[in-house]
């Protein structure tokens, strides 16, 4: 099979389009012949080596964690899947033809959900989702705080905590304020603006999906005994608020979450967008513009055998 190896760390030409040993589908996985994949920040950060003392990666590697695509084997003991369903998840090694997923892991694509556009889901849908559910955990009437709001995670996070019943602030960046007025949060700030931010008051929680200045910044909003939960780990002045309870959030597989969250996908109650394709063997362009912010969101794509197409996600 055919897939994106890395053999070192470096920039986005480390990426090479290879062949590779076939996977095949062990005790309690389900080999899924992937439609599409898709590239988030997590990808390129443990390419270039800046993510590896979390996500350390043994050479040659594979990276992703998002595919979608149809069942092509079934491992023992596996009883729920069939050849040629199709189905979605957050998985390990995606770059590839071929993914081999935990049966416990996997979710069905829902009917009227394209099954390329199913591969732009699961970690942002998850991330965003747990960063509120796992981390935030805000009380009805509780007011959140979502940095990075226009992003798939922040997009995610506020309706997660719409649902929770918060009062939510989108935090993005002035460029994006027309953007943000669709996102269904109760009001928009931006987080650049010196002085937007000054007039946002204590809150009870936030939702980081942006880190940096901003984050640390940002931790002096928290009322004492309130919440500051982020994907991209702690401030770096979070020893200077020690009332705030800090809380780290990384995705893990929840097939209900995600198959429920997909459905409202479908039924445009959640809209995460993808505006470009790229044939896969530029997967490295794509990675390069989508590092450097380039790209609202954009698919990389290749013509399999007659009528079929291989796809990837790539977003910054």
């Amino acid at each position: 099979m055919k897939a994106v190896v890395l053999h070192k760390y470096g920039g986005p030409d480390e990426l090479k389009w290879e062949d590779v040993a076939d996977v095949t589908a062990g005790p309690g996985e389900v080999l899924v012949r992937v439609a599409a994949a898709s590239i988030n920040p997590v990808d390129y950060k443990m390419r270039s080596g800046e993510a590896k003392a979390i996500f350390p990666v043994e050479f040659p590697a594979v990276l992703g964690r998002d595919v979608s695509g149809t069942v092509a084997a079934v491992g023992e003991d596996v009883t729920e899947f069939a050849e040629g369903d199709r189905v979605f998840a957050l998985a390990n090694q995606t770059y590839a033809e071929l993914v081999a997923v935990k049966a416990s892991e996997l979710a069905r694509v829902p009917e009227n959900l394209d099954i390329v556009d199913a591969a732009a889901l699961p970690l942002v849908l998850l991330t965003g989702e747990q960063v509120i559910t796992r981390g935030v955990k805000p009380d009805k009437g509780s007011t959140v705080l979502v940095a990075g709001a226009i992003g798939g995670v922040g997009r995610t996070a506020v309706y997660a905590a719409k649902l929770a019943g918060a009062t939510v602030i989108a935090g993005i960046r002035k460029s994006q304020l027309d953007q943000a007025r669709t996102l269904g949060a109760d009001t928009v700030v931006a987080l650049d603006d010196p002085t937007a931010l000054a007039e946002v008051g204590f809150l009870d929680g936030i939702a980081d999906a942006v880190g940096g200045k901003t984050a640390e910044q940002l931790l002096g909003k928290v009322k004492q005994g309130g919440v500051f939960a982020s994907v991209l780990g702690p401030p770096a002045n979070a020893g200077m608020h020690p009332t705030v309870r800090i809380v780290p959030v990384r995705a893990e597989p929840d097939v209900p979450t995600l198959e429920r969250l997909a459905e409202d996908v479908v039924q445009k109650r959640l809209t995460i967008p993808v505006d470009r394709m790229l044939p896969m063997k530029e997967a490295a362009a794509g990675q390069r513009a989508a590092e450097k912010g380039d790209l609202a969101r954009c698919c990389c794509w290749r013509q399999g055998k007659p009528g079929t197409r291989t796809v990837w996600r790539l977003w910054p």
